[in-house]
Order: C-alpha cells, then sequence, then structure tokens
C-alpha cells in the first residue's frame, strides 16, 4: 500500500492570466503528481464554489491564496498516510472537513486540485495508466462497465466563438464543428485542424476576423448567428468534406447570457423571444443545418421550455445540459425525471471532487444520455481531463479548437493514448 505523505499547493496562472491553483502530492515512494484546476466564464447558478481572495491588492481580487493556504495547512495533513488508490475515501474527507454543500469553506478549486492529483497518485500505485484507473474506479462504483477503455471519445470543436467567449458581437457562446463519429480520433483531428484553416481564410475574406477568443476559436465581427454557421458550412466544403456526412455542426447558446427579464434576445430576430417563440427559431435553424448538438438552449430555470424541446428535437439532436445541470446530482436526477435533456457536459470543477464526478456520469449513463466531457475557458496545461474522459467512455470529448497551447495539450494527450490503445489490441 501506497501512502501519501506530503500535500502542497500554490498560486500558478490560467490560460486568462487569472491565478488558479495547482496542488502536489508526494508519495512515500518518493514519487509525485501535480494537478491543476481550470476556471469557467459562462457559469451556471449551482456550481461548486470556487474561492477567491477578493483582495483587490492582488490581480484585482482573483488571486488564490485562501484556496492555496486551505490545502497546505487543512485539507493537505489530514491526507498524510492515507492511500491514494482509495480515492472514495480521500474524496469523502475532502467534503467532510468542507462541510458546505457547495464547498465554501476550503473551495471546489482546492478541493478538486487535491482530488485530482490523488487520482493521479492512485494510478502511479496500481502500476495503471491514468485512464484505465479512472475506468477501474468508475466500475468499482459501478458508474461504469468492467471493460478498459478501447476508443477515444468524438471532439466537439469550438471553431467561432461568441457570447462570454468571444468578442461580445455574437449571441451564442460556441459555433462548433463535429467530424463523424465513424472516424478514428487522429483523422477526425486531422480533418477538423484542415477546416480550421478554412475558417480563417473565410474571415479573412470578409475582413470579419477580429480576435482569438478563450477557447481557441475565432471570434469575428459577423452580423448575426446563422452567418457563423454559414461560414462553417463553407469552411467544411472548401476543406473538401462534406456537411452531414463528413462533419456536423453544433451550437453552445448559454442562454443564461442572452436571457433578460424573462425573454431571450438574440440578433437574428428583431423582437424579444419567449421560450416557445426561441424555440420555433431552433426548430428552423435545425432544419436548415441540421444540428446534432445544441447545449443551453434556455435559461438554467427554464424547465418548461427544456422539456418542449427536447420533445420536440431529442430524437435526432442531443439536447445538451451544462448551466442546467453543472454536473450535480440533484440537477441530474430532476432533469432525467423530467425529461429535460438528453445528454450533460460534465465538468469535475463544477462539482469538485473526482468520485462525485464519477456518481454524476452513473446517473446519466443509467438515463441513456450522451456523455460530453469537457474543459473550461479558462485553462491549464493539465491534461488530466484527457485521461478522464477517455476512463469514463464518454462519447464526446468538449476542450475547444485546435490551436492554443492548453487546449492542444489535451488534443496531443489524446494523440498518445490513441497509439497506446492501439498497440494493446494488436
Amino acid at each position: 500500500m501506497s501512502k501519501i505523505t506530503q500535500v502542497y499547493a500554490h498560486e500558478i496562472l490560467d490560460s486568462r492570466g487569472d491565478p488558479t491553483i495547482e496542488t502536489v502530492i508526494r508519495l512515500d515512494s518518493g514519487q509525485t503528481t501535480v494537478s491543476s484546476v481550470p476556471s469557467g466564464a459562462s457559469v451556471g447558478a449551482k456550481e461548486a464554489l470556487e474561492l477567491r481572495d477578493k483582495d483587490s491588492r492582488r490581480f484585482a481580487g482573483k488571486g488564490v491564496l485562501r484556496a492555496a493556504e486551505n490545502v497546505n495547512q487543512k485539507l493537505g495533513p489530514a491526507l498524510v498516510g492515507m492511500d491514494p488508490a482509495n480515492q472514495t475515501e480521500v474524496d469523502q474527507k475532502l467534503i467532510s472537513l468542507d462541510g458546505t454543500k457547495e464547498k465554501k469553506n476550503m473551495g471546489a478549486n482546492a478541493i478538486l486540485s487535491i482530488s485530482q492529483s490523488v487520482c493521479k497518485a492512485g494510478a502511479i500505485a496500481s502500476g495503471m495508466s491514468l485512464y484505465n484507473w479512472v475506468s477501474k474506479l468508475g466500475e468499482g462504483m459501478q458508474a461504469l462497465n468492467s471493460k478498459l477503455p478501447t476508443r477515444i471519445p468524438t471532439p466537439v470543436f469550438n471553431m467561432i466563438n461568441g457570447g462570454l467567449h468571444g468578442a461580445g458581437n455574437l449571441d451564442f457562446q460556441e459555433f462548433q464543428v463535429i467530424p463523424a463519429s465513424s472516424k478514428i480520433f487522429s483523422e477526425g483531428l486531422r480533418t477538423s485542424v484542415e477546416v480550421y484553416y478554412q475558417i480563417r481564410e473565410s474571415l479573412i475574406r470578409r475582413g470579419a476576423i477580429h480576435s482569438v477568443g478563450d477557447e481557441g476559436g475565432f471570434a469575428p465581427n459577423l452580423f448575426t448567428n446563422a452567418d457563423a454557421l454559414e461560414i462553417d458550412i463553407e469552411a467544411i466544403k472548401e476543406a473538401g468534406y462534406q456537411i452531414g456526412e463528413d462533419f456536423f455542426l453544433g451550437l453552445d447558446v448559454a442562454a443564461n447570457s442572452i436571457w433578460k427579464n424573462g425573454s431571450y434576445t438574440i440578433k437574428d430576430r428583431s423582437n424579444a423571444l419567449n421560450g416557445s417563440g426561441l424555440e420555433s427559431y431552433y426548430e428552423s435553424i435545425n432544419q436548415e443545418y441540421r444540428l446534432i448538438y445544441l447545449e443551453d438552449p434556455y435559461h438554467e430555470e427554464d424547465w418548461n421550455s427544456w422539456r418542449e424541446l427536447t420533445a420536440k428535437i431529442g430524437d435526432k439532436t442531443m439536447v445538451v445540459g451544462d448551466d442546467l445541470l453543472v454536473t450535480n446530482p440533484e440537477r441530474v436526477s430532476r432533469a432525467v425525471s423530467e425529461k429535460a435533456c438528453n445528454a450533460i457536459l460534465v465538468k469535475p470543477n463544477q462539482i469538485g471532487t473526482v468520485t462525485e464526478t464519477l456518481g454524476v456520469i452513473k446517473l446519466a449513463r443509467n438515463a441513456g444520455w450522451k456523455i460530453i466531457v469537457s474543459h473550461r475557458s479558462g485553462e491549464t496545461n493539465d491534461w488530466f481531463i484527457a485521461d478522464f474522459a477517455v476512463g469514463v467512455k464518454s462519447d464526446y470529448v468538449k476542450f475547444g479548437a485546435p490551436a492554443r497551447g492548453e487546449r492542444i495539450a489535451k488534443y496531443n494527450r489524446l494523440l498518445a493514448i490513441e497509439k497506446e490503445l492501439a498497440a494493446t489490441q494488436q
């Protein structure tokens, strides 16, 4: 049995230049693991608390010294002597030390940085790859079947950024290009990069290129959301591929950001829309663009609209809950009961521990939902989430555009795992 001998944390910067926390675990073997946590811009109201210092003298109040101090003085010492292979026991200890549902005392960022680093340590102690170790943990919780991973999830690429991730001139947060699931990952990545090149050229021709958004996609000064979809289609064709065969389209509306005073406002319509009016809009673009993925189409508390849309288009389109569900078992259970969606975006930092994240995946799997494991807009170079996605046998991953180092780190890790899996299957 391996034992944890030291746990310590410090402040680093994420891809937006905002402070985040990184935690190191040292084992009695002398081996160490390191993990850092991301941060979101589009944040659901029910997410676990990300603890910030709120000291205006440092990083405009965004520092995480308090979270690091909680690791170094309270959480870490309590884990010394524990076996990192006992992930559930470690996570339960962290949860009990915090003592709140939302992890308000210690901070979900502090707790998750430990939980992920312990997961890496458990893999080392068990002599397994991280993705196979995650799979074994899921099997132990009956969240997954006993088969080890054999494939890489299909990537969902955020090629054009709008909303809170872009320049503010497009309503919707993500305009996505999705390679066919029949492609192996490396082929899907290559062809998607070729489409990304064509999107850039198309925007330059229009004089519309503005900047690169938080997640690596372009943030152009386009007039309507439909314009962005048209550019995606044009780029797919110019790259030599077929829409509906080689590639499909998706949207992350992040509708919390277009909701105001009980109605929705988008540039594609001159008047504010109620839930049914926005539903009609979605039906029209779904018919025209054959979306297979529609994330957060409504405000997180507009449950009736969620139910109605899923009933109408859910047989052909993934209606994905992110802000609606926030990787929270209570929200997921309600959505399953009400048939509010048919797919879940999984973000470990929304709930705060590896064990709780696996529990949510179990609920979603039992409901027959699709699983999409996701990054956050403020990321680090830690590739834990890539191994986690493979380990839980996620259907899809959402790691941003094929650009920016913190996004590419995840994609390169998936390439490496694909080679490892191929070698074991020969």
